[in-house]
């Protein structure tokens, strides 16, 4: 899950304050279909930032908006 991952991670990113970046401290992946054809489009939204962590749910869907799979991550917030 490459896309879930570096969409996932581009938002964690729009959540910092400036001259801060994160590190990951876990991800997890549910896989519900493959992608046998067509493209897939990934979704990303915070579902919490803190001072000290931001979590990250992507969704990924294909052509026809079926859900493939679905990963939250949790980024360690690090000041720089």
């Amino acid at each position: 899950m490459t896309l879930a991952d570096t969409v996932g991670a581009v938002c964690a990113f729009l959540q910092l304050p400036p001259g801060a970046t994160t590190s990951t401290v876990e991800s997890k992946t549910n896989f519900f279909r493959p992608l046998t054809s067509g493209t897939a489009r990934a979704v990303a939204r915070p579902l919490h930032v803190g001072r000290s962590y931001v979590v990250v749910q992507t969704d990924v869907y294909d052509d026809e908006d079926r859900a493939l799979g679905q990963t939250t991550q949790t980024q360690a917030i690090r000041r720089g």
